[in-house]
């Protein structure tokens, strides 16, 4: 049986919504995909039943709930799917050997959430960062791989908290985090449904779902 595979949806009232390229790589890559809606309530029972969880991109974390002042630059989620992804990560803490893949908000989420500072505008910290903006290409060098992908977004993170740095750009910009004590926990910053290089692409998916077919 393919392993069925959480992939959390965005939250614009009143709907859910979700990008089709999350659910179609999962699907190319082996796994059977099924919609996450935010209830945190319930994520503990939703977790029990999945065998890896894919925590999509974004707008921004909203830092005012940490007690970080909000950036004039942030666009943020809505509030309802923060409070879910958080609750979500806390629900993944009593599956350590689950298999999560976090999709640059969604790797922003799982750095926070691990301890780590959140770089709430990259310009204001790595000149030229542009690059990482409006689904433009650059190049990183991961444990996935080297070569290009495609990002879109300003925020980062300025450290892994609890997790280690698995990646970089060349300006530094941190690409890609992972668990060391899980079994696959990993974080990357670009989109990897939209990277057309087999490895840093449909490659990083496809270990999502290879990890997923052995839990």
């Amino acid at each position: 049986m393919r392993p069925l595979i959480g992939i959390t949806c965005d939250y614009l009232k009143p709907r859910f919504r979700i990008n089709r390229a999350y659910v179609d790589c999962v699907l190319e890559a082996g796994g059977l995909p099924v919609l996450l809606p935010h209830s945190g309530r319930d994520m503990k029972e939703v977790v029990e039943r999945l065998d890896g969880v894919l925590i999509t991109g974004g707008a921004d974390m909203d830092t005012r709930p940490l007690g970080v002042p909000l950036h004039e630059k942030a666009i943020t989620i809505d509030p309802r799917r923060q409070s879910g992804e958080f609750a979500l990560l806390k629900a993944l803490e009593q599956r350590p050997d689950l298999p999560v893949l976090g999709i640059c908000l969604g790797m922003q989420l799982m750095g926070v959430h691990a301890g780590a500072v959140l770089l709430q505008h990259l310009l204001d910290t790595v000149p030229g960062a542009e690059c990482h903006e409006s689904d433009r290409q650059h190049s990183v060098r991961s444990e996935f791989g080297t070569g290009g992908v495609i990002s879109a977004h300003h925020q980062g993170l300025a450290d892994a908290g609890s997790m280690r740095v698995t990646g970089h750009a060349p300006d530094g910009v941190i690409e890609a985090i992972a668990d060391p004590v899980r079994r696959f926990y990993v974080g990357v910053q670009w989109h990897p449904e939209r990277t057309a290089d087999p490895a840093l692409g449909i490659g990083v998916i496809r270990a999502l779902i290879v990890a997923a077919e052995k839990e």
